[in-house]
This record gives structure tokens, sequence and C-alpha cells, in this order.
């Protein structure tokens, strides 16, 4: 691995360590660049502040802290500044206005839930089919929107009903991407801690569907940033389908 685009800071209240231990980790383990793109602040419309993200009042200190670490560490690896944002279509305008006054470099796309009522998480075991065809149906509303460099996690949701259904869902999430030349991204953390994903039903289909493929740490600690054994296992559970991700991907402008 010599880029990591998919990187968490403290603020987000679930990581641990200093912005700079993450960039410090990085530079030992050889990477040439590293993304931070922490849970983008949700502007939500009554005020409500996900108990998953930067708070908005800590934007500016997120933002200033990934551009001053860009500058002190420019002669050894390139720093970008991103986020990991949810597709809300009622939000999106106002998420671009909220982010438009900075430098920002990309967006992944996490969708954790299908809109901003942010009621189910996906990753809860659910058998509704509806459910998961909402999900499909945001996902790929998303990457049409051209945001969004990479899609972090598209196995996130844990769909419990017929592997027939899932199957002809996630496939459109696959063709989808495919056709729009968009990664979708092994989640190392998830291997690493044998939550439901890296999910074998998707990544069966992505292969059968020639998807391009890209590894993320997903770190929420320093010590996860390109660890070796961490990424000895993803790509060889790459490897297992046939997958060989890719080292680096363009950057699409998020507005």
């Amino acid at each position: 691995m010599i880029v990591n685009y998919h990187t968490h800071t403290a603020r987000c209240g679930h990581a641990d360590g200093a912005d700079r231990e993450y960039v410090e980790t990085a530079i030992g383990r050889g990477l040439k660049t590293l993304g931070f793109s922490d849970h983008v602040p949700m502007p939500f419309p009554d005020g409500h502040e996900s108990g998953f993200r930067i708070p908005i009042r800590k934007l500016e200190d997120y933002v200033q802290s990934v551009l001053s670490l860009r500058e002190e560490f420019q002669n050894d690896i390139e720093i970008l500044l991103g986020f990991e944002a949810e597709y809300y279509p009622d939000l999106f305008a106002d998420l671009q206005d909220l982010l438009s006054p900075y430098p920002v470099d990309y967006l992944l796309l996490g969708q954790h839930f299908n809109d901003s009522r942010e009621a189910i998480y996906n990753s809860r075991p659910q058998s509704d089919a509806n459910a998961l065809t909402a999900y499909v149906d945001q996902v790929i509303a998303g990457m049409e929107t051209g945001c969004f460099t990479y899609v972090a996690h598209p196995d996130l949701f844990r769909f419990k009903g017929p592997d027939a259904i899932y199957e002809q869902e996630m496939r459109r999430v696959c063709r989808s991407a495919y056709s729009m030349n968009i990664p979708l991204e092994i989640n190392i953390l998830g291997l690493r801690q044998g939550r439901n994903y890296p999910d074998d039903r998707f990544w069966t289909i992505a292969a059968q569907e020639k998807c391009k493929v890209i590894l993320g740490c997903d770190a929420h600690t320093p010590e996860d940033v390109a660890h070796p054994d961490q990424l000895r296992n993803a790509m060889n559970y790459a490897a297992r389908f046939g997958l060989v991700p890719e080292t680096e991907t363009r950057l699409r402008k998020p507005f």
C-alpha cells in the first residue's frame, strides 16, 4: 500500500490518537499519500448532531489541523483533506455549501443510513428486502452525483434475507460502479474486527462484474494505518476472488 484515503480522527468520538501520529505512522510504513476522511459534519436543519461525526463546531479545527500537517510534512508525504459522507439528497446541497469554503480534496461515500432520519444503521441485521433496495438506490444515486471518489465498505448492509435477493440488488451496485469507473473498497477495519463486511457474497459479484477495487484502512487509531499484517490479510482476501486492488485512484471533485 502506498496510498490510504480512509483515515479518521478523534473528533468523530470513536477514534483515538493525535492527527500527527497518523501521519508519522504513515511515513514510517512507506505511504506516499495519506488522506484524512473523518465522518463529515452533517447540516441537519434542526441542529441535530450525529454521535459518530465531527461536530460542526470542530470542522474548522479539523481542516486547519490537516492543512497544517500537509505543510509541515510536505517533503515526506502528501496529505489530503477529505471526508466520509452519506448521500442524503435532501441535505447534499447544504453539505456542499458547508464544505465549499474549504479546500476539500475528496469525499468517500459511506452509506451508514438510508436517509437523513438515520433511524436504522445499515450494518444491523435486517431481512427487509425493501430496505436493501433503498440502500442500493441511495448508493447508486450518490455515485451518480460524480462527487464521490470511491464507495467505502459497499457491502456494509447486513442482509439476512434470501441470497438471491442480495445478489440481485448488490449486482446493481457493482454494475453501476463499473459503468461509472468508481472503485469499491475492501474495508480493512471490517476484516480485522470480523464484522459483517467484507461480505464474500458481495466480492464474488464484484469480481464477476470486473469492478475496480481499492483497499481502505478505515483507520481509527494510528496503529491501523497501513499495518503490515492487516494489509497482508486484505490482499489475501482480495486474491480469493481474483481481485487485484488498485494502489491509488483519481480524486473526484466534491463540488
